[in-house]
């Protein structure tokens, strides 16, 4: 195999990542001997159980654990805040991981009676839900709020970069980030499935206090309804995406005050929301 020998040649010479950044990773030798390393994308299988009752088996990127449980908790509605999450114990090394999560009676018996089993894919949010109330939810609609100034997303593309470093290094990821009131980016998580980046970006934000009122999440990803119900669920008010939405994305987020922006590489930016009205900028 001609792959060059590289576990510790992506960190040299590199410059260092805003604090906000995803967590790395070293890479995994894939010949016998451990000889030949190079900067491929991982995955990890990761067991989530809640009060010890097993819940969803997700492949995932091995960084940022405990944010990715806070968040997949938040985001799927099966806790109403972090303080309904009493601990997180991580296990387990390697390719296989579990997360032992103790959460509240009241949370408790909320996730019982909406219990789900999802079919531990990194590529599809919605595949395994019970009933088709839990595929289209009823959500509160999000306060009406103010498209972001312009200037804010002017050469994005090219600033959130420095929160990527495994995007960088080894590509094959998705990434999602948070713009706060001020405009400037705070926090940036990537993963292998892009609905595991964006319930980490959820964790890290709960985790560290960060505010959404004001603010915007970032996906990199293809912006489909599930991503558009977890920023709804998180009360981000502004959700932009590098790809085109859905059109049952943008007809989600007019109808609840989300403001949904696709950013195109080589034209300006389109606008779904309230705000927009027949949705086009």
């Amino acid at each position: 195999m001609n792959a060059p020998s590289r576990l510790t040649a992506s960190f040299a010479g590199t410059a260092r990542a805003p604090s906000g950044a995803s967590q790395r990773y070293c890479y995994q030798p894939i010949d016998e001997d451990g000889s030949c390393c190079v900067d491929l994308a991982e995955e990890c299988a990761l067991a989530i159980a809640y009060n010890g009752l097993s819940q969803a088996v997700m492949m995932i990127s091995p960084a940022n654990l405990e944010d990715f449980v806070v968040g997949f908790s938040l985001a799927n509605g099966f806790v109403e805040s972090l303080s309904d999450i009493y601990d997180i114990r991580l296990h387990g090394r390697g390719n296989a991981r579990r997360a032992e999560v103790e959460i509240s009676s009241r949370a408790f018996w909320r996730l019982k009676q909406q219990r789900r089993q999802l079919p531990g894919t990194s590529s599809c949010g919605l595949c395994g839900v019970e009933a088709l109330e839990q595929a289209l939810p009823q959500l509160a609609q999000l306060p009406s709020s103010a498209l972001p100034p312009s200037h804010w997303l002017l050469d994005l593309r090219q600033r959130i970069g420095e929160f990527q470093p495994l995007g960088r290094d080894c590509g094959a990821v998705h990434a999602a980030l948070f713009m706060d009131a001020t405009g400037e980016l705070r926090l940036g998580r990537e993963d292998i499935g892009r609905h595991n980046a964006l319930d980490k970006l959820i964790g890290a934000m709960a985790r560290v206090g960060c505010e959404p009122a004001g603010g915007l999440a970032i996906v990199t990803s293809r912006c489909s309804l599930e991503l558009v119900h977890k920023v709804q669920r998180a009360g981000i008010p502004t959700l932009v995406s590098l790809s085109s939405p859905t059109g049952l994305a943008a007809q989600w987020a007019q109808r609840h005050n989300l403001n949904l922006i696709h950013l195109p590489q080589h034209s300006p930016p389109r606008v779904y929301s309230p705000a927009a009205g027949d949705g086009c900028a």
